[in-house]
């Protein structure tokens, strides 16, 4: 049974939906590369990796770098961050001082990495332990965010909420743990793929470690994850409402990057471009500028985040930004606007590991360092990313069309994928 389908026979409305149905649903919105720091990193400052330093996991974000906390607190608001920030190096968990929270004024439960299933007020503050529904993660900094909430009086405010889940390890509280029971979990179709390329990263479910009983089961404590959030966002919107400040907020749901599970040959994580990685939730309320039902399939990056928000806000950045605003179709000023496609990365920490690629409404491309096992992907033909046509005269025009454009975005932002100009 297919996921989605079974989440819609479980829950026909759900509090994540709502954001979007009483505002606006963004169809491609993309993460520039598809794991935590370096996506994090864009998306906090509006500059891609190259500018902001967060290039892989567990390299800072550049101290110079103004991220939206800063812009906001800059502009006379109260700022708070609660969850993980994963842009402080590599400390672990590392929890913020006000000193290193670049922005976020209250950062008491603002720790910098890892994806921990209990959290408490007193040391030890993480575990792994599964906790209950006041210490399980999701549940913790989500009531901690409501009740910075509730303290606001005159000065408006932007909060973080970043939920650490649904991540791996795989595992969720009750009652959420039995949601679902983990026979009904179904293998994705692409599941026993095998022509991939040698450097899509090598972690599968196909080996001795991982059964389809683990698989199915880890996929069935994902649905739970996914409703515990839902169920912590509808708490977070029922205090907005009691608070009478619903309508004047602007809410953001959105995530960091997906997860494969077990597509494209039983893949595991993320960030080898294949768009179940990239290609990510994002939804935004703010009635006063966005009209319910709005639907965007404009591609849209996580470095136009920061530039789209000033505009909502109404605040100026003080630091220059690589992305752009998209307030003017969730305004419904325009009805399209020009570069119509998404950029997307992976640096890695081995240069050899390196890709580049774009996606736009009928195809997508990948360039790897390694010089070979390209990728392009005709994406009306196969949304799927199942038949690899690089090599294919038919599409010379494309690539050719593709590779310029990748081109001039590395000259202009990332200077350290220069190496594409051999490749192509």
């Amino acid at each position: 049974m297919d996921f989605r389908k079974l989440w819609r026979e479980h829950y026909k409305n759900t509090f994540i939906d709502s954001i979007g149905e009483e505002g606006a649903i963004l169809n491609n919105f993309y993460c520039n590369v598809g794991v935590c720091t370096p996506s994090r990193g864009c998306f906090f400052s509006g500059q891609y990796i190259d500018q902001n330093g967060a290039v892989h996991n567990d390299v800072p974000l550049n101290r110079d770098v103004e991220t939206f906390g800063e812009m906001a607190r800059n502009n006379g608001y109260n700022t708070a961050y609660f969850g993980k920030w994963h842009l402080d190096g590599d400390a672990k968990p590392g929890f913020l001082k006000e000193s290193r929270s670049m922005g976020f004024t209250e950062c008491t439960h603002m720790w910098n990495r890892g994806h921990w299933k209990t959290i408490h007020e007193n040391k030890p503050r993480v575990s792994n332990k599964i906790g209950d529904k006041t210490s399980y993660t999701t549940d913790f900094i989500a009531d901690k965010a409501i009740e910075y909430i509730n303290d606001q009086t005159d000065n408006p405010f932007l909060a973080v909420l970043s939920i650490p889940d649904p991540h791996t390890p795989f595992k969720v509280r009750d009652p959420y743990s039995n949601l679902v029971d983990s026979e009904e979990m179904t293998l994705p179709n692409s599941f026993d793929q095998q022509d991939t390329p040698v450097w899509i990263k090598q972690y599968y479910w196909h080996n001795p470690k991982h059964t389809l009983e683990n698989f199915k089961d880890a996929k069935s404590q994902y649905y739970g994850m996914v409703k515990c959030i839902d169920d912590n966002v509808g708490k977070v919107i029922k205090t907005l409402k009691d608070k009478g400040i619903y309508d004047n907020t602007i809410i953001v749901f959105t995530t960091d990057h997906g997860e494969y599970m077990g597509e494209h040959g039983g893949l595991l994580g993320k960030n080898n471009f294949y768009q179940n990685a990239y290609r990510i939730p994002f939804l935004i309320r703010f009635p006063k500028k966005i009209k319910p039902n709005t639907v965007i399939n404009h591609h849209v990056t996580t470095v136009d985040f920061k530039a789209t928000l000033a505009s909502l806000m109404g605040v100026v950045a003080q630091k220059s930004m690589d992305g752009r605003s998209i307030s003017p179709l969730l305004e419904s000023e325009v009805s399209k606007m020009d570069n119509n496609y998404a950029i997307v990365c992976r640096h890695g920490r081995n240069i050899k590991s390196a890709f580049i690629g774009i996606y736009n409404d009928e195809y997508s491309m990948c360039i790897s360092n390694t010089g070979k096992d390209h990728m392009l992907f005709d994406m009306k033909k196969d949304p799927g990313q199942l038949n690899n046509v690089y090599e294919n005269r038919k599409y010379r025009k494309v690539k050719k069309e593709l590779s310029n454009i990748l081109v001039d975005h590395v000259d202009k932002y990332q200077g350290k994928f220069t190496w594409i100009k051999n490749h192509i």
